[in-house]
């Protein structure tokens, strides 16, 4: 018997297909969908009704990589999947931006999206198909949704752009973005780049709405198919007062309008306005009144506020706070904060604080990356820390959040596009948020700019970030805003941060609230941004101009050594033995790893100089072993006695003899007592055994010889 049924699209010259009716048939919508051998499982479910007091949409995206996809078993104690990754987390927060503007303002049932990888071919990138997966389980569910939606990828090799391109061509392309939206409008983008310009970044947008559009008609007519995607279903979960609504707007509106006009820089101070005008309104009505519809004056006071601010910046051309639309706030930065870390960095903005560390380390601070598309290692990690008192709030700390996993993400994208090539050394920047009034994930690009070149890593170029506005309404009227506070942010259309040296865009991410995004309207808020940008590299070119020349005494140092690929084992030795015994010796830590070119790389690690040349003069005659020359001096070390000498290292990996009538002048019976295993001696290499083949050394012509008897005596 046949189940379910199966349809293809062509996206990019890569066939997509999506099939349901077949597995999970118990969810509101559930499909699978396929590139080359690469499947996802998406799943949609939501309540019948929403709960009670529930004013918002309770949407939950979970994405979820099953290691037997990719033929593997998790590590760790338990052997099963654990907690999210952090990769997993961003790929939720792609889908849940794109998806969430979508569903219709007054549906408040829970809704809950699972997304499983089921197959990974090592070619085809799951993530790129989670967005397009969900929304083709919500357009064949009886949810009610203003989509479809769908996302795509975009690489670019060789100056080619590239739609969903494989994993071997995103090793050489320049850039990687992930755009989503509808047939109508991009509503969603995040992606790193190397430098490239404002209009290569809308030129990108352009293709990749095309092949949106595209998705988003199959999903229509995929889901014209199923029984159970028409009629949506009917709710209710909104109860509204009209009268009351008009009663609040009248009394609130002006008053909200006066409080905007006054353009105050203190979001403290308008705070307490704002919350004066609804404490005056709520006077005028009963204690019966609040106590039946307290709610709904809160909700309609807050629209109103809403439509004030929006009017004042709109038709008044005056933002919340007095600015201009294109002014940044006012910045102040700092370097070499803090004395024992390797480069610190304060930067300020406005009401927006960054306190930010650099900390440089080996081979073994390395991240472990153990997923079931990627295992292997990371030498490159931002984490940002959004703590409750940077608002002036109080409450519990149970982790890290999706919201800070992502803002620490969008600013590791941002600066590893200028850190130095093969650069030695494992970086963590660590940006802790002291105060916030909007874009502090922008701040700490900034501070991290900062840090990097207080502690002396020469990165290419700095790099600035800026958070971008809109405020539109339906009459085609707009103004773009740059650098938003948080109240911006919250009352306004879009949040579109952008990052870039003064040569090009490094990273960038967009959420747009609205319908309707134009291009002319994009391209503004690009080149309003690169301003904005290059205004803030001037302020960090003012604190520090280029990075320091030296790490600072505290870090510690790494030389690295290219080595033949057939000398790593002879470093390293039986067990371990050689490598062991140098950083036993030395004091430096050292670590080999393998080259695609088959050589391999030395690091040596020490903080101190002697100790770090002491180490790679030994791994230097291990690698590059000089010859043995008859007639010259060496010194060594004893590595064995016998009773007819001792043997000596004269090279590593080579040994010597010396005989007991080669160590000294005068006749002995035994070098006990003279001699013991590691002592250090020096020698002249005087031949070689032709039997054995290995090389006598004499001790003694390195002496004064002793006169003799007779010659004492005349």
């Amino acid at each position: 018997m046949k189940l379910g049924i199966k349809q293809s699209i062509v996206t990019g010259g890569k066939e997509i297909s999506v099939e349901t009716g077949k597995l999970a048939k118990q969810a509101d919508g559930a499909v699978v969908v396929r590139m080359g051998d690469t499947m996802l499982l998406a799943t949609v479910v939501s309540s019948q009704d929403a709960k009670e007091g529930v004013d918002f949409l309770p949407l939950t995206v979970d994405y979820r990589e099953r290691f037997s996809a990719a033929g593997k078993i998790p590590g760790g104690f338990l052997r099963r999947e654990a907690r999210p990754s952090d990769g997993e987390v961003l790929v939720m927060r792609l889908v849940d931006r794109a998806l969430r503007p979508l569903f219709p303002d007054d549906y408040h049932a829970e809704v809950q999206v699972m997304i499983q990888l089921l197959s990974y071919d090592g070619i085809n990138n799951p993530d790129v198909l989670t967005g397009f997966a969900a929304s083709a389980a919500i357009a064949v569910s009886d949810i009610p949704f203003n989509g479809p939606m769908s996302e795509v990828r975009i690489g670019r090799v060789d100056g080619q752009f590239i739609i969903n391109p494989t994993m071997e061509e995103m090793k050489k392309s320049d850039m990687d973005v992930v755009i989503a939206g509808t047939a109508k409008d991009v509503n969603m983008l995040e992606g790193e780049m190397k430098e490239i310009s404002e209009a290569e970044m809308v030129e990108a947008i352009k293709l990749a709405h095309e092949a949106i559009k595209e998705q988003c008609q199959f999903q229509l007519d995929f889901a014209a198919q199923i029984p159970t995607s028409s009629p949506k279903r009917v709710y209710s979960h909104e109860t509204h007062d009209e009268e009351l609504r008009t009663r609040v707007t009248e009394f609130s509106m002006e008053k909200c309008k006066a409080v905007a006009r006054q353009g105050l820089a203190s979001k403290v101070t308008r705070t307490e306005l704002f919350d004066a005008v609804k404490t005056e309104l709520k006077a005028t009505f009963t204690e019966e009144e609040l106590a039946e519809k307290g709610g709904l004056i809160s909700t309609y006071f807050s629209d109103a506020k809403k439509k004030a601010v929006r009017h004042v910046m709109l038709h008044e051309k005056i933002r919340l706070d007095g600015r201009a639309f294109d002014q940044i706030r006012p910045i102040w930065a700092e370097v070499d904060y803090l004395p024992m870390v390797h480069g610190s960095a304060v930067f300020t903005r406005g009401e927006t604080q960054s306190l930010t560390t650099l900390t440089l380390g080996g081979k073994q601070d390395e991240q472990l990356l153990d997923g079931a598309t990627f295992r292997g290692t990371e030498t490159f990690m931002l984490h940002y820390n959004f703590p409750p008192f940077s608002t002036g709030e109080a409450r519990p700390l149970r982790g890290t959040s999706r919201r800070e996993v992502g803002h620490g993400n969008l600013a590791l994208r941002a600066l590893k596009q200028v850190l130095p090539d093969n650069y030695p050394y494992t970086v963590r920047i660590v940006s802790d948020i002291l105060e916030s009034n909007g874009s502090s994930s922008m701040a700490t690009v900034c501070a991290g700019t900062l840090a990097l070149m207080d502690g002396g890593v020469q990165i290419k170029a700095p790099v600035s970030g800026i958070a971008m506005g809109l405020v539109a309404d339906e009459t085609g009227a707009f103004c773009v805003l740059s650098d938003i506070l948080g109240d911006e942010d919250h009352l306004g259309d879009m949040d579109f941060k952008v990052t870039g040296t003064a040569k090009g865009i490094t990273a960038c991410q967009m959420d747009i609230k609205v319908d309707g995004l134009s291009y002319e309207v994009l391209t503004q808020a690009l080149n309003q941004a690169r301003a904005g940008r290059l205004h803030i590299l001037d302020k960090i070119v003012e604190t520090i101009a280029t990075p320091n020349p030296e790490l600072k005494p505290q870090t510690p140092r790494i030389e690295m050594l290219v080595v033949p690929n057939d000398m790593i084992g002879a470093i390293i030795g039986p067990g371990g033995k050689i490598i062991q015994g140098i950083q036993k010796d030395t004091g430096a830590t050292i670590s080999i790893e393998e080259l695609e070119t088959g050589e391999g790389k030395v690091l040596v690690m020490s903080n101190d100089g002697a100790s770090m040349k002491a180490a790679l003069d030994r791994i230097k005659l291990i690698a590059f072993p000089p010859t043995v020359e008859e007639g010259v001096e060496y010194e060594g070390k004893v590595k064995s006695i016998q009773a007819y000498g001792c043997f000596v290292e004269i090279l590593p990996g080579t040994d010597g003899l010396i005989h007991i009538s080669e160590f000294a002048w005068e006749k002995l019976e035994k070098l006990d007592g003279l001699v013991k295993e590691g002592d250090i001696v020096r020698f002249k290499v005087v031949g070689k055994d032709i039997k054995t083949k290995k090389w006598k050394l004499s001790r003694k012509v390195l002496l004064p010889k002793p006169e003799r008897k007779e010659e004492a005596q005349a």
